[in-house]
Parts: C-alpha cells; structure tokens; sequence
C-alpha cells in the first residue's frame, strides 16, 4: 500500500468512523502531507522508525514547539495502528518513539511595590474593579472562580470566600481586610443598581454576570494607568498572591490548600520564584552551610 492511499484511508477513517472534529482532521492532514514529502509517497511497509524518528528531530530543531511535535507524532502514530490493524504493515514503527518534554515555565509575578500601585486608590476605577483586584490578588483566585463568585459564596462578616476551583472542588479561603472593605464598597454599589434576582457578585455593564475577557482587558488598562507590568494577567496576580506568601514564611502545603491545588508538586513550582530567600535561609539555619573558622 502506497502512503498516499495510506494516508487518505487513515482520513476517512478519522472522519467516518472515529467521527474526529473537522480541526483535527485537517491538523494531521497537513501532518501527514509533509511527513509523506520529507520520506517520499513509498510504500508503507518500507518505513522504519529511524525515518520517523528523524523526521521528528529535524522538525523540532527547524523549530516546531513540543507541543507541534506532540502532535505530528500522534498523526502518524495514528497512520500506522490504522496500517497495522488494516495488514499493511507487519509493526507499528512508531511504537517507543516520544514526543520532545515541553519547556517548563516559571510562573511570573509582580514585585509587591508593583501590586500596590494596581491596588492604590484611583478615582477613575471602579469599586467593581478594585474589589475584583483586591480579592484576585488577596485571595489567589484563577479568573473563572473570580467571575464565578455569587453572592451567597461571599461572607464579609466572616471574613471568608467559597470558591468553585477546577474540577468542580470547593475550597473556603479568608478575605484580606482591604479586600472585605473594597467588597463592602463595591456591595453599597451593586445593591442599587442590580437586578435582584442576579446572583452573581461581580456584574457586567448590562446587568450580567462579568466575563473573564473583560476583567482580563480591565486588568491591562489599570496596569498601564498605574505604571504597572503592561503584561500582568490575571494569572499573573495569582502567582504574584503565592510568591509573596512563601517570602513571608507562609508554609507550602498551606499555599497549596489556598491555590486549590490537587498536587503539591505544582505549588513547589512557585519556590524557584524565590530562591535567593532559600538560599539563605539555608545559609542561616545547615550546620554545614558555612566553612569553619
């Protein structure tokens, strides 16, 4: 069986069978047309897993992200289960082959003077807006569970937010004293102008509730009044929140619990952000971290 009528098989099968969304079809299409023009439309029992592997390593130093080779080697990883199972080829050559790790990114975040300038007082923003920064940085919130809050998850007297985090998991973390005295100013606000029988904390221009595109385009225009970080995300202000945590002593696990991470392995990312600190703690407290006099 040629590659061609290999590949134009494995399409329709993609289409037909495994009913694949027309995005991916067209994805390991394209995959598929410039792996068959760097190994030539042969016949596909004379493939070998070098010409695969080579094909692999020539594209990611020409450039492609692991994510992009990821997904060429599943392409053709799919081809060629798809030609095994069919008889057209004795093994699938790709088996053992691993897609390149994607680069790890450390997360980035703001210097706590940078953090003061979003969330100082500035009469052209909001109370919306400023109680959103103020509970986004103060409490660590991801952007869905800021605009996801409703009323009833808000308990100023106590101090305290519930937060639906990923995978539906609810959390309770406690409100910073600023951001309980914006949240009352922004409550004084919403009660006279909302619909009662809107349950969402945080309202949009027309009465709903407020998307995270919106607070992502607020975020970048109260960065540029203030003279802040024009790239601060709101992602940004929930690694800033963690960072300076762990610089004021807070402990790891307890970080974790706040994030409402499911793994503790993904709060130690927040730790290279603040090495120096560990490095000297470390310098203070190993009894083998100096040289004897």
């Amino acid at each position: 069986m040629q590659l061609s009528r290999a590949v134009s098989a494995y399409l329709e099968q993609l289409a037909d069978v495994r009913l694949a969304s027309v995005h991916t079809i067209s994805s390991y299409g394209r995959d598929l047309e410039q792996f068959m023009n760097n190994v030539g439309d042969v016949v596909i029992s004379e493939i070998d897993m070098r010409q695969v592997r080579d094909w692999l390593a020539e594209g990611y130093a020409s450039g492609w992200s692991p994510a992009t080779s990821a997904r060429r080697l599943s392409a053709v990883r799919g081809l060629f289960r798809f030609a095994e199972g069919a008889g057209w080829c004795e093994t699938d050559v790709t088996t053992g082959l691993k897609p390149p790790k994607p680069r790890k990114r450390l997360p980035r975040a703001l210097p706590p003077e940078q953090t003061q300038m979003l969330l100082g007082e500035d009469a052209e923003t909001s109370e919306r807006d400023m109680a959103l920064l103020a509970v986004m940085y103060g409490c660590g919130l991801r952007v869905s569970e800021a605009v996801g809050l409703n009323i009833h998850d808000v308990d100023l007297g106590a101090g305290e937010l519930r937060v639906l985090g990923k995978g539906r998991k609810e959390r309770v973390v406690p409100i910073p004293a600023l951001a309980v005295e914006l949240l009352e100013a922004h409550w004084s606000q919403r009660l006279g102008h909302a619909d009662p029988s809107q349950q969402a904390m945080f309202l949009n221009r027309s009465g709903g509730r407020l998307s995270t595109r919106s607070v992502q385009r607020m975020i970048k225009k109260r960065a540029m009044q203030t003279g802040a970080d024009v790239s601060t995300t709101p992602h940004t202000l929930r690694h800033s929140f963690a960072t300076h945590l762990l610089a004021g002593g807070v402990d790891l696990r307890a970080i974790q619990e706040l994030l409402g991470h499911a793994s503790l392995s993904t709060t130690e990312r927040y730790t290279h952000l603040d090495i120096n600190r560990l490095t000297k703690v470390y310098d203070e407290a190993h009894p083998r971290a100096r040289r004897q006099s």
